[in-house]
């Protein structure tokens, strides 16, 4: 049972401005020396690196439909350990889910899940008193949803701002805070968003500050911490990876017994030292979530990250290697450039160890990128397109790979606007069930390439069976 004080900041809508206002709040509460939390619902990945520069803390998302319903409340308790407030940014419009799946994944599910109170974000631009009927309908719409109070964007000026609150008055929701029209932060996008706090780092820290300044100019601090405080007991434990990985069966999420007590396969069950597994990062590979890596480790693993825009060679006594997502497409020249670390990766991949890469990491796979060379480990070539690929998916492996044994169901999602032309000689990685019935990625040799981004929390024996696969290479 946990009374950890936490918000949820949701929206109408997407747009709203949800990511200044929750990242604004958590660079405000952590100026005030509290131990801020940051999640995001959903599968995004670049918020998360806004929220982590704004707490100094990892940024964690929680997703009901990627790791399912269950887990939200345990992996939220996990990163908000030894913290003293969570701020849960939202996702879409608050009572967008899942298509087709009524309100899973959610804002207004996961805010059930936290039995966290809700702020709502709204874009109060082009509107006055309508503001109540829309904030009315919001907060009757669902009673399970604890709408807390409201935080008003985009407000014009001082009239403005007063026909606004002398409309909700009436509502029995409270203002908590107004941030001005004419505010800016700078905040690029581009195809698939923002741009990630790596690629912009000193321009980030500066997006960050202005946001906490707006936040703590226009917002009332004490009356959000004292809802966030109010915010009920939060029944069960906190996520616990050891126990996880100990439980986990070998690749197939059914544990089985090696006649010793132990899960076969398990950490425990191989002597030496801990093999290396080598992780992608830096300005390229940025998507990635924080319980891969814990996963990995609990498995047994030294994780090492490396940046494949500066690192000429894999790490030293590398034995498998994680490529995530990210903008590969953006570097695809000075990846191609860094010849070495290609060779690098392909002699690993040849070489027939693990390797896991989603997404972008299927793209620095191929031949090539946009005509530039990347490693070759793939028959196959990619290039960018007009066209995004975005969605929720339900994914079972098509035969063993060093992530799963074959028919491992396990869910996923689509966030991309390239396309990739296969070759031959590989074996396809899903069979995709969502939107239409197709066959998706690639497993060849010890490699697993595939487009699904997925959550390893969901299914822990992926995090297993790649270890020990690493230990076998």
């Amino acid at each position: 049972m946990s009374s950890m004080p936490r918000l949820v900041v949701a929206a109408p809508s997407s747009g709203s401005g949800k990511t200044t206002v929750a990242t604004g709040l958590m660079a405000a509460f952590a100026a005030r020396g509290l131990a801020v939390s940051p999640h995001k619902v959903g599968p995004d990945y670049i918020d998360p690196g806004y929220h982590a520069l704004a707490t100094g803390r990892v940024g964690r998302n929680l997703d009901a439909y990627l790791c399912g319903p269950g887990p939200v409340a345990p992996l939220f308790l996990h990163g908000a350990r030894g913290c003293d407030l969570a701020v849960v940014e939202g996702v879409m419009g608050l009572y967008d889910g899942a298509a087709g799946e009524g309100e899973l994944a959610s804002t207004a599910h996961v805010a059930k899940l936290l039995r966290a109170p809700v702020v709502l974000v709204v874009d109060a631009s082009s509107q006055s008193r309508s503001v109540a009927a829309l904030v009315h309908g919001f907060a009757s719409w669902d009673p399970q949803v604890r709408i807390g109070g409201v935080i008003l964007n985009k407000v014009g000026s001082d009239r403005h701002e007063w026909l606004l609150r002398e409309a909700l008055e009436s509502s029995g929701v409270p203002v908590l805070g107004v941030v001005r029209r004419v505010a800016r932060v700078d905040t690029p996008s581009r195809h698939l968003g923002l741009v990630p706090v790596a690629e912009r780092h000193s321009g980030a820290v500066d997006a960050v500050a202005e946001m906490a300044a707006q936040i703590s100019a226009g917002c009332d601090l004490d009356a959000l911490l004292a809802l966030a405080r109010g915010a009920g007991p939060l029944p069960g434990a906190a996520w616990d990876v050891a126990a996880e990985i100990a439980s986990a069966g070998h690749g197939s999420g059914t544990g089985r017994d090696d006649g010793a007590g132990r899960p076969a396969g398990s950490a425990g069950s191989a002597g030496g030292r801990a093999p290396v597994v080598a992780v992608a990062g830096g300005a390229a590979f940025t998507f990635s979530y924080a319980e891969h890596t814990e996963l990995l480790t609990a498995a047994g693993a030294e994780v090492v990250t490396f940046d494949p825009l500066r690192d000429e060679r894999l790490p030293e006594g590398t034995s498998g290697l994680v490529i995530g997502g990210g903008f590969p497409e953006v570097y695809a020249a000075e990846l191609s450039a860094n010849e070495g670390l290609r060779k690098s990766v392909a002699e690993l991949a040849l070489g027939g160890a693990p390797v896991a890469a989603e997404c972008a990491g299927m793209l620095y796979l191929c031949r090539e990128l946009d005509g530039q060379p990347m490693c070759g480990v793939l028959d196959a070539t990619a290039r960018m397109s007009e066209r995004l690929t975005l969605g929720y998916r339900d994914a079972v492996a098509v035969g063993d790979s060093v992530l799963a044994v074959a028919g491992t169901r396990m869910r996923g999602h689509e966030f991309h606007r390239t396309v990739v032309e296969p070759g031959a000689g590989a074996a396809p990685a899903w069979g995709v069930r969502t939107p239409a019935r197709r066959v998706e990625g690639f497993v060849w040799r010890g490699v697993h390439a595939s487009y699904l981004h997925t959550h390893w929390a969901s299914e822990p024996a992926v995090a297993r069976r790649f270890v020990e696969s690493c230990r076998g290479s």
